[in-house]
């Protein structure tokens, strides 16, 4: 599991360092304060043991700087400057420890590091997964083998997802804390999912929907239930969610919570970014005393205009909070209005 990251002139963040839960972690914050940056160096940091790409490689293939050159990831600035990402492990496996990469702005030159070295930690492996705003299972015939052999501008996440969400269903009885995640989940799409040749299709009562005729939102369940159901989303695994919301109707935000909070519950480290009021206030109505629940709010400081982070575990705590001032604008709003229509 991840326990901190810290980043010098990396992207949008001129020096952040942010330590985590090793439950869940809700990042917030306006547009532009890198919130999606910080969770893709999150995964491309557990990608590290999987023995196909060293951290800075990953890096590079999770954010994909145009021609793929590094020092496009650098915070721009003056001088020949260095962008750093270093991210720690919590020590909850042998071999994993540390992982760091560092990219100059103004050469191609490229230093990175990591403790051990990444063939020690290929021998333990942090199983991980990173889900994007936008669906991609509706466009999966064809992409991996496109995307293996044609150089296409796609983030590596969306060919890593793909790959993860077409394996098999693991052997064995699955525990059942488990099963009842899995039954949650099918209750809330009206289904399970199956996959033919490539294509994914919701199998219910009246037959099987291809997923480019099925909404968007049961296409977002339909992925956590095939994940779970596939043990890629197991105990000691790290979920990296980016806007869960999107396309996703409000009604089924109790459901997403609900199983998320679970899942913490049974040893997933969880990273999420959202701004949504409702799926934020799920998490604070869900989640008990001894639940592990971080909001990490990101915001850009009116004195020195780099972005900063504020980390608490009390929701009513979170500041700056961009989603609740918009939500109490909004209803302020609305009152005003009721008001005036209410005066002679």
């Amino acid at each position: 599991m991840i326990e901190k990251i810290r980043f010098e002139n990396f992207t949008a963040f001129k020096e952040l360092e942010v330590t985590f839960s090793p439950g869940i972690n809700i990042i917030v914050g306006e547009n532009s304060t890198g919130k999606t940056h910080l969770i893709k160096a999150v995964y491309a940091a557990c990608e590290v043991g999987s023995g196909k790409e060293n951290f800075y490689q990953k890096l590079v293939y999770v954010f994909l700087p145009s021609n793929r050159n590094p020092s496009r990831m650098v915070n721009r600035s003056q001088g020949d400057t260095r962008g750093t990402c270093q991210v720690n492990f919590l020590p909850t496996k042998p071999g994993l420890v540390w992982v760091s990469a560092s990219f100059y702005a103004s050469h191609a030159l490229i230093e990175a590091d990591a403790t051990p070295a990444p063939n020690i930690m290929a021998s333990h492996p942090l199983e991980s997964v990173y889900i994007p705003s936008k669906d991609m299972l509706a466009n999966a015939p064809g992409f991996r083998a496109l995307y293996n052999r044609r150089e296409i501008h796609f983030e590596e996440v969306y060919a890593d997802l793909i790959d993860r969400a077409t394996l098999p269903a693991l052997k064995g009885t699955v525990d059942e804390r488990w099963t009842d995640l899995l039954d949650k989940l099918e209750r809330a799409i009206g289904g399970e999912v199956v996959l033919k040749n490539e294509e994914f299709f919701l199998s219910d009562k009246q037959g099987e929907l291809e997923f480019t005729l099925l909404a968007e939102g049961y296409r977002k369940l339909g992925l956590l239930w095939l994940l779970i159901r596939n043990g890629v989303i197991s105990t000691g695994s790290v979920l990296c969610w980016d806007e869960p919301e999107t396309n996703l109707n409000p009604r089924l935000m109790r459901t997403v919570g609900e199983v998320l909070v679970e899942l913490q519950r049974l040893g997933v480290q969880i990273f999420l970014t959202t701004h949504d009021y409702v799926l934020l206030k799920e998490f604070d109505l869900q989640t008990q005393a001894d639940d592990q629940v971080i909001y990490h709010s990101l915001y850009r400081s009116q004195e020195d205009g780099e972005i900063h982070v504020a980390s608490t575990d009390d929701y009513l705590s979170i500041s700056p909070n961009a989603i609740d001032a918009a939500f109490g604008d909004l209803v302020g709003r609305e009152i005003s209005r009721s008001l005036d229509k209410a005066m002679p």
